[in-house]
């Protein structure tokens, strides 16, 4: 068995390579380019078979190898850079350098490949993730575009909200593209154009992110639709949460789901009181749909309500009951998932 480990980065990769029992065999550098891929996998041809390959930054700067090794038939596994920073800080030879870095990655895989995430070809999950990253950048911008524009309106006609209807709506929109000022203040009549302009920006924005929404759902509909069983969950929340999660079988327990969620217990226990405070950790968009989740079923679910009312009565506070609501939906998530 060779595994080998990559240290991935922008414009070039390394690898360095160990046998079974630890030793370090030849090294590799190279671009991160398509050619790089090939010389990188024509190079580990001189190994012993069967192989194992460890990458960070699977879903970044790594993307472009680890996509070409799973097409390749190259059993990869996903490594979390801290898990690497830890053991080069245990390590005799204290330092960082691409080599130290590929080789703590290679002995990770060799050592736990068996509880280490292995990655799959791109699926469904990923279109939803660009799509979803895409429609939230696209209300953002009309977020910020809405703020401009209520400048705008503030500095041309400083009343405007007792005369226009709401920038949210359709018709406030649709009268800041038709904004006319009367003065023949050349300062005045140039916002009133800016006005317009930034009103025609604004609903293209929002046109773009309502398509979005509309192939996100129908995407989430054909793929996903099982996890709309939760209570809070539509099929837009259902698609951000496909997407997060990722293809193939990234978790091999809802624990490690709960931890990549951030809501694994963090209990604090002192005098004999025992508290959980929040964690601080894992994928915090995860973390935040999660929360949003939580809010519906403790609004309008008598089985949430009851769940919540339990942890009170415990002796918990309000945002501790929270935090176990989260795990407890982890769970259901868990299963409609599998």
């Amino acid at each position: 068995m060779v595994v080998i480990g990559v240290d991935a980065h922008k414009r070039m990769h390394a690898a360095v390579a160990v046998d079974a029992s630890g030793t370090i065999l030849p090294e590799w550098k190279g671009p991160n380019t398509v050619s790089g891929w090939h010389e990188l996998c024509t190079w580990v041809t001189a190994f012993a078979v069967p192989r194992q390959w460890g990458l960070e930054g699977v879903w970044n700067d790594g993307r472009g190898l680890a996509q070409h090794l799973v097409a390749s038939g190259e059993p990869l596994y996903e490594v979390n850079p801290r898990w690497t920073a830890q053991r080069r800080r245990r390590a005799r030879k204290q330092g960082k350098s691409d080599r130290l870095h590929a080789h703590a990655v290679a002995q990770l895989v060799r050592e736990e490949s068996a509880t280490l995430p292995q990655v799959a070809p791109d699926d469904e999950t990923v279109v939803l993730d660009l799509l979803t990253t895409e429609r939230e950048a696209a209300l953002a911008e009309a977020t910020r575009l809405r703020n401009h524009l209520h400048q705008l309106l503030l500095q041309t006609f400083p009343d405007y909200t007792d005369h226009l209807p709401s920038l949210t709506s359709d018709a406030g929109l649709q009268a800041a593209e038709t904004f006319q000022r009367t003065t023949p203040s050349p300062l005045q009549q140039q916002r009133a154009a800016a006005i317009r302009r930034t009103a025609e920006r604004l609903r293209l924005t929002l046109q773009q992110a309502e398509a979005l929404a509309e192939e996100i759902r129908q995407l989430a509909a054909v793929h996903f639709a099982p996890l709309t069983q939760l209570c809070g969950v539509q099929l837009l929340t259902a698609g951000a949460l496909a997407g997060i999660l990722g293809p193939g079988a990234r978790f091999k327990s809802e624990a490690q789901l709960a931890m990549y969620a951030g809501v694994a217990v963090v209990e604090r226990a002192s005098a004999g009181v025992i508290r959980h405070r929040l964690n601080r950790g894992g994928n915090r968009r995860l973390n935040a749909i999660l929360y949003r989740i939580a809010l519906a079923p403790a609004r309008g679910s008598n089985d949430a309500g009851a769940y919540l009312a339990r942890r009170r009565a415990e002796g918990k506070r309000w945002r501790e009951a929270m935090r176990a609501l989260k795990r407890h939906l982890i769970r259901a998530m868990w299963r409609l998932w599998q």
